[in-house]
């Protein structure tokens, strides 16, 4: 295929046939090898903090992962079908110049990921140095850092370590995630039995779940879902970095759906029982990892922080590098490549100061997780509506790469996504100004802040809505005029 320097290079280009050879379980392993990771096992216990019952938590994390399902197999069709990333399926509704408004937005959130995965990373390797008897490892804060010079140290070490792999292209990425999600399954199956051995058995266990104390309202439990929607908007949009290597639909779809939601609720089940056998053993409800590690004692426990580092290395590589990669590299096609672009997602990791955003509970889940879904909910609804509504899962994949062709419309940008995004965004944007500066709440009236805990779902309805009105008159002539002009292997 023919592009324009402007638009293209040797990684954005469509997947050539050779290389979509991804079945059912390689998105399987992909998805457990993402899931099971440290800032999804904390969730659980983040949203009890939050005062919600075990079982609300449990349903919640669940609905929610059901839920962004749906656009995660409905985006990952087009990657399936064309052979293309995220950045560049991105151009068809907001134009071969406004995609790249699509994939900084869905960037810059990948750079706080990265960096929040790096910053548990740091902290494993220094849990593993004081397991090996190399001191306490702790240190004063540094000032304007925030944190000591040995932490800082341990996360820039992690941060390192993390480029090698990348840096060796998607089937390294595959094979790293096939190879260890096995072996982080079975760590958190030797840690419910260990629990549940803790509590005095499975019916203990279920009873200790049952009649713990929480809220189960709907003034918690929907903006709790909401959070969990947003835990994973990120990869809803960039699906098609993956599903672009797909042998067929039928594989990203099942492996997807094994892979997410079931996963994601039984990782908080994990974490659940397990704090309440740390309340029983230590006196205190344990739900992050590391903490634990530092209470347990023996060479399973050892053994279990390696583990954890792998999984950290693999989840952040797979859900926070690869996305960002692509994205960078289809807003400057010229200059930056995927490698180059995944350097840039590492180096705003680290600028950004991860630590702060997962400083508290509420600061991690209700401003980081629901502040960003009010971004990226209009971004993915209007991609749903242009592919599946509008032009009915038919694209010129050639005229993604052309700047004079029919995704160009007005300078490169499509002045009908523009305003969708802007309505679906607006509704949220006063009680995101009201979560991230407490201080503004009280001149902010609390019918405009209402809409905030619900924001992916609002976003989403508002943009998607914005965009089918608005789209007819851009797109009819060009929609209609489309057949399947693309190199596609799956239908």
């Amino acid at each position: 295929m023919e592009t324009t320097s402007n638009l293209g290079n040797e990684d954005l280009l469509p997947s050539p046939p050779g290389e979509r050879d991804w079945v059912w379980e390689h998105f399987t392993f992909l998805w457990l090898g993402m899931v099971i990771c440290i800032p999804a096992y904390l969730l659980a216990g983040g949203l009890m903090e939050q005062g919600l019952s075990p079982l609300a938590a449990i349903g919640a994390i669940l609905l929610g992962n059901v839920i962004i399902l749906v656009p995660m197999a409905l985006i990952g069709h087009a990657g399936a079908r064309y052979g293309i990333p995220f950045a560049v399926l991105a151009r068809a509704s907001f134009g071969t110049g406004g995609a790249k408004i699509a994939a900084f937005s869905r960037a810059i959130v990948a750079c706080g990921w990265y960096g929040i995965q790096t910053w548990v990373g740091g902290n494993t390797l220094l849990a593993l140095g004081r397991r090996i008897g190399l001191g306490p490892l702790h240190g004063a804060p540094l000032p304007v850092v925030g944190i000591s010079g040995i932490e800082l140290g341990a996360f820039l070490l992690f941060w390192a370590l993390q480029l090698f792999v990348v840096t060796k292209g998607m089937r390294a990425v595959r094979r790293f995630e096939t190879w260890t999600a096995p072996v982080k399954v079975a760590l958190l199956i030797a840690l419910f039995v260990w629990a549940i051995d803790r509590l005095g058995g499975m019916s203990a266990a279920y009873s200790r779940i049952v009649h713990a104390g929480g809220s189960s309202s709907a003034a918690q439990f929907f903006p709790a879902v909401t959070a969990m929607v947003g835990f994973w908007a990120t990869l809803s949009l960039n699906i098609p970095d993956f599903t672009r290597f797909a042998r067929s639909q039928r594989d990203q779809m099942v492996g997807q759906a094994l892979g997410l939601p079931i996963p994601m609720a039984l990782l908080g089940l994990v974490s659940i029982v397990t704090g309440f056998a740390t309340m029983t053993v230590y006196g205190v409800a344990i739900h992050d990892p590391l903490v634990l590690a530092d209470r347990m004692t023996g060479w399973p426990v050892l053994l279990g922080l390696l583990v954890i580092s792998i999984d950290t290395v693999s989840c952040n590589i797979a859900a926070n590098l690869v996305g960002p990669a692509y994205d960078f590299s289809a807003i400057w096609p010229r200059h930056v490549s995927y490698r180059s672009g995944a350097m840039i997602t590492a180096v705003i990791g680290v600028a950004i100061m991860p630590w702060k955003l997962v400083a508290t509970s509420s600061g991690y889940i209700f401003t980081w997780l629901i502040g960003y879904s009010a971004l990226l909910g209009p971004v993915g609804s209007i991609i749903l509506v242009d592919y599946w509504f509008v032009r009915r899962g038919r694209l010129d994949a050639q005229a993604l790469y052309d700047e004079r062709g029919i995704y160009a419309y007005r300078g490169g940008v499509n002045p009908a996504a523009l305003a969708a995004l802007a309505a679906g965004v607006a509704p949220s944007l006063p009680g995101f100004i009201a979560a991230v500066a407490p201080s503004t709440a009280s001149a902010i009236p609390a019918s405009l802040t209402a809409l905030y805990p619900y924001a992916w779902f609002v976003g989403f309805l508002v943009g998607g809505a914005v965009y089918a009105l608005l789209s007819p008159a851009t797109h009819h002539r060009s929609a209609a005029s489309l057949g399947d002009i693309a190199p596609e292997t799956c239908g």
